[in-house]
């Protein structure tokens, strides 16, 4: 049989295992919801594309998935740019349907000294946090992804100046608004290009109403039933005090198709029922336009003569907002 430990070493043992024990029980008590370096959004994985293009792929502990984000970047990824983020439309980009296949980014940005950074996913989800998960469009956190996770890790791996514009068109148009209102110390400036800013205001639910629908999904899973308080939370019309100090740039076009359409085969998407959409977007952008208004709150609104939700449209807007966006971020 072996011999026992002498007993100042079995009390020195002793000592020490209450002690780790204390510490950690200390570290739980006084951090319980200190995030553990797995819980944390990061990048998983990027592959380059060209000099200036990468794909990037950064796991959201949120929505416990990888999400795939095209980065534009200058040549030699020079540290200290701003960044600007550009939400995709309904499709969610994973239709092939983008800013970075149709809407003209990558020629637009390759000589301006910004990161710009387009997400891919989120189709007919509105880019907000859905209060359960939808049989159809699954678990949604968007906002929570765009306020939270991925602006940190971008940062962080181009090195950044941590100043930001956020924009989004169509589908996003709106939710950019609204996210903006959730995180106002987050963004610089903000544009919405031919959307639906408003949530509870008649336009305003049958936009949100018919994107979800449209893919499948079921309104009441996103913000519970129409009309809730959420919802209301969710207006940036209605929160629309909070977007004061900062640059905002809102645009819608008339339905009436012209010159700004372009070659309406090259545009694509969103010409069935594209003047109708248009209608639509121009009346709550007004809306929103009007609101700031009332509350003496800067912005600028461009009201098209013609335009039916066609990528020549927001490409037109986009070269249109982009002077006012740079000088707000110092790109």
């Amino acid at each position: 049989m072996p011999a026992s430990a002498p007993a100042p070493t079995r009390r020195r043992r002793t000592r020490r295992t209450v002690l780790v024990a204390v510490v950690f029980a200390l570290l739980a008590a006084s951090a319980p919801g200190l995030p553990t370096a797995a819980a944390a959004a990061r990048i998983v994985g990027v592959q380059r594309l060209s000099p200036q293009v990468d794909l990037v792929s950064v796991y959201s502990p949120s929505m416990h998935r990888v999400v795939r984000n095209h980065v534009l970047h200058p040549v030699g990824k020079p540290a200290g740019l701003p960044s600007f983020y550009m939400l995709p439309g309904a499709g969610g980009a994973e239709d092939g349907i983008s800013w970075y296949h149709s809407g003209g980014a990558r020629a637009f940005f390759a000589h301006k000294r910004v990161n710009v950074v387009l997400p891919i996913g989120g189709k007919f989800s509105m880019w907000t946090d859905w209060n359960t998960n939808d049989p159809v469009l699954g678990h949604n956190k968007w906002e929570t992804y765009i306020n939270r996770e991925l602006p940190p890790v971008i940062d962080a791996a181009y090195r950044t100046s941590r100043v930001n514009a956020l924009s989004g068109v169509s589908m996003t148009a709106g939710p950019a608004l609204d996210i903006v209102t959730h995180a106002p110390s987050r963004w610089r400036a903000v544009a919405s290009y031919s959307g639906c800013p408003g949530a509870t205001d008649p336009l305003g639910l049958l936009a949100n109403t018919a994107v979800v629908a449209r893919g499948g999904g079921n309104v009441v899973n996103m913000w519970g039933p129409p009309g809730s308080p959420q919802w209301r939370h969710h207006d940036p019309v209605v929160n629309a005090g909070k977007l004061r100090g900062k640059t905002i740039y809102l645009s819608a076009g008339s339905g009436v198709a012209g010159p700004v359409d372009g070659s309406l085969l090259r545009n694509g998407g969103g010409l069935v029922g594209g003047n109708v959409i248009e209608r639509v977007a121009l009346s709550c952008t007004t809306n929103m336009a009007n609101r700031l208004a009332g509350l003496h709150i800067p912005h600028r609104f461009v009201h098209r003569p013609d335009g039916v939700h066609t990528w020549g449209l927001f490409y037109a807007d986009l070269r249109d907002s982009w002077p006012m966006i740079a000088r707000a971020i110092g790109a």
